[in-house]
């Protein structure tokens, strides 16, 4: 199985352990400067996150694609916002001019407030209904060469159809812990993202939308997503996880400033938040402490060691059925670019895994 690899696409130099003192909103030369890096280490996308105080992901999608060869974006979008035929022609449109290199992330979002800050006050049943049908009429955009008619509770179209269709299917991710989320996920994924629980939780969840999606004849793959810290000694990672901690801690007024984000609702939140109550560390070095100082506000979750365990802890996740990491560090430019040994230590592992099994088929 091949590894997909996805990093982190931030318009400033800015996280949990890095101050908001110094930050701006957008740096154009650190953006150009980010993506090169992902892509000299060997990642085939990177993400382009959303919330109601973040820039326009489609422009900064567009900055990515434009400063790289290869790199992908994997868009985040909430539907509710754009109408779903609009919204397939903007995707359709960066498709145009990169092609096969855009993807769609869906999150309908499980911060009411933060939905209020855009005038959204419906509660998130309704919100994933709503999810469900954007899709429909999405694909439908993207893929209807006679006009189309769609009636739903959300969204009415009379005569739909795109000129532009995309060069190639456009992958919908889909993130969400809830029961209502794998409903509407099982129907409309492509990939399923999960954030960093341990092995047992990731296996119960991949077993879980498995079913879920058998119903409609689907099969869609997962991601799980890390926050590694490599180090080239075990005691170094360490180190630096300490340094990490103390620093989330001592600037956590300065991000729910930043970003004034509550995940408490969040069906994810609460998993990684229960995980961090029984332990600091499962498995073999999944680390919570971050996500207990930061109220697991998204993915906060790491992987402490040498750079030869935190790959073997990678692979764990793979072993599952795991074919995306979404990975991104605590100092994302130096993270991206040394991310790379990463990167390279799991897909020549993999590499030799195939190999290896394939020799045993042979030889059956």
């Amino acid at each position: 199985m091949s590894i997909e690899f996805i990093g982190i696409a931030n318009t400033a130099p800015f996280s949990e352990s890095a101050g908001a003192d110094a930050w701006t909103v957008i740096d154009p030369a650190y953006v150009k400067e980010l993506a090169r890096a992902h892509e000299a280490s060997g990642f085939d996308r990177v993400l382009v996150a959303h919330s109601s105080a973040s820039p326009d992901g489609f422009t900064v999608a567009d900055q990515v694609l434009t400063h790289t060869d290869r790199l992908g974006v994997l868009l985040a979008h909430r539907p509710g916002f754009v109408s779903p035929t609009l919204a397939a022609r903007k995707y359709a449109t960066l498709d145009a001019f990169h092609p096969g290199r855009i993807a769609l992330h869906v999150i309908t979002g499980g911060d009411d407030a933060d939905q209020a800050r855009d005038g959204d006050l419906s509660d998130k049943p309704t919100r994933y209904r709503r999810t469900d049908e954007f899709l429909d009429v999405v694909r439908r955009t993207w893929t209807s060469t006679e006009p189309f008619d769609y009636d739903g509770e959300f969204y009415q179209v009379r005569g739909g159809r795109s000129a532009l269709l995309p060069s190639q299917p456009i992958p919908v991710y889909f993130g969400g812990a809830s029961d209502d989320a794998v409903r509407a996920g099982a129907r409309h994924a492509d990939v399923y993202a999960f954030w960093g629980e341990p092995l047992a939780g990731i296996a119960d969840r991949i077993a879980q939308v498995r079913t879920a999606a058998a119903a409609h004849g689907r099969e869609p793959r997962f991601s799980v997503s890390l926050r590694p810290i490599p180090a080239a000694t075990e005691a170094e990672a360490w180190k630096r996880a300490e340094d990490i901690l103390r620093l989330t801690k001592e600037r956590s007024g300065e991000l729910r400033k930043a970003f004034n984000l509550d995940h408490s609702a969040q069906e994810g939140s609460k998993r990684l938040l229960d995980v961090a109550a029984r332990g600091d560390v499962h498995d073999k070095r999944l680390w919570t402490a971050v996500a207990k100082a930061t109220g697991a506000a998204g993915n906060s979750t790491a992987l402490v060691g040498s750079y030869e365990q935190v790959a073997e802890s990678l692979l764990d996740y793979t072993a599952l059925g795991v074919g995306t990491l979404l990975i991104r560090g605590f100092d994302p430019l130096a993270d991206a670019r040394d991310y790379g040994h990463l990167v390279s230590l799991v897909r020549e592992q993999t590499e030799r895994q195939s190999f290896v099994g394939n020799r045993r088929l042979v030889s059956a």
